[in-house]
């Protein structure tokens, strides 16, 4: 979901005390290492794929034994009333730090990222973009994840943050547009204020066949994201005639198993003339390939068991040198 700057800090705030006794209350078992490796960064699953325990991010979501051994983080959720996708605590070690990276995945693409930070010292640094901030105990914040972003903890003790994904909904949208407008008037939601009040959570985070309504969507963003090129406008062009043929398949077949073979080779063909084109050294203002962009946003994800093959040589190249600075899957 697109952001207009690097950080805003929504203008609500939760009592830091609370949180930190009832993160300091869950067992030593509740946290697992970080699914990408980095040293020093750990995780309580809160809401997961069935609430089990595992770090995928497709699936219907719902809460872990975790999210109910906590129940002010639970009114805080309840309290901001979105519907929730995989959501955790993310503790970052003393002297450690998250890697600089770019969240490409379309899971992150589609959804917000709220920071609660739990535990924290001065030294925890939150990078994004050209800007820098330390987030203090209890604020609310989000960043956009489509910009380079980092952290850092150069504190001498363990960073701990509530990280809530979610495509929005409940008072999101009022408080987003509150911060927007330059509001400094956090109002305090303590424990108690949201007892009994039910989560709800997200059901479908990944489409079965995509609408090519929503490819449209996606088209228009990185399109909107991309830095000026001469091939940009024939990429565009051919990327605009392929949703306009899945738009004919979809009239006829919407979300039936039948015309998968049909979806299939309109993606098989985009990509064979995508990569004759030779488009793949257009770029967006984050730096990464656009044709990594549109693998990631729509050919993959448009048809989930089609092949995921790379537009060609070089596309897959410039995505590897991103990657080898960036774990598009990781986030602080």
């Amino acid at each position: 979901m697109q952001m207009t700057r690097p950080f805003l800090k929504l203008p609500i705030r939760f009592d830091p005390k609370a949180l930190a006794a009832e993160v300091r209350a869950l067992p030593s078992s509740a946290w697992t290492p970080h699914p990408t490796g980095f040293v020093g960064n750990e995780a309580v699953r809160l809401v997961t794929p069935g609430g089990q325990p595992t770090d995928d991010i497709e699936g219907p979501m719902g809460p872990t034994e975790n999210l109910g051994r906590s129940p002010y983080l639970s009114e805080i959720m309840a309290e901001l009333g979105a519907v929730w996708g995989r959501s955790r605590l993310m503790g970052l070690a003393a002297g450690r730090e998250v890697p600089a990276h770019v969240d490409t995945h379309y899971y992150w693409r589609t959804h917000l990222r709220i920071h609660i930070p739990v535990i924290t010292n001065p030294g925890v640094l939150f990078t994004c973009g050209e800007q820098t901030v330390h987030m203090a105990a209890g604020e609310c914040w989000l960043f956009d994840s489509f910009q380079w972003h980092r952290v850092e903890n150069k504190g001498d003790a363990q960073r701990i943050h509530l990280v809530i994904d979610t495509v929005g909904g409940g008072k999101l949208p009022q408080l987003m547009a509150e911060a927007e407008a330059g509001s400094e008037d956090a109002r305090w939601f303590r424990p108690g204020e949201g007892r009994g009040r039910p989560l709800r959570f997200e059901q479908v985070n990944a489409p079965k066949i995509m609408s090519p309504w929503e490819m449209r969507c996606h088209l228009a963003f990185l399109v909107d994201q991309a830095n000026p090129d001469p091939m940009l406008a024939a990429v565009t062009e051919r990327v605009e005639q392929f949703i306009d043929a899945w738009a004919a398949a979809w009239a006829q077949h919407g979300t039936d198993d039948q015309g998968q073979s049909e979806y299939g080779r309109l993606i098989e063909q985009v990509r064979q003339d995508l990569a004759k084109l030779g488009g793949d050294r257009v770029t967006l203002r984050n730096r990464w390939p656009l044709y990594h962009m549109l693998d990631q946003l729509i050919f993959q994800m448009a048809l989930p068991r089609a092949p995921a093959q790379p537009l060609q040589a070089g596309s897959l190249a410039s995505a590897r040198q991103a990657a080898a600075l960036a774990t598009s899957r990781a986030t602080g």
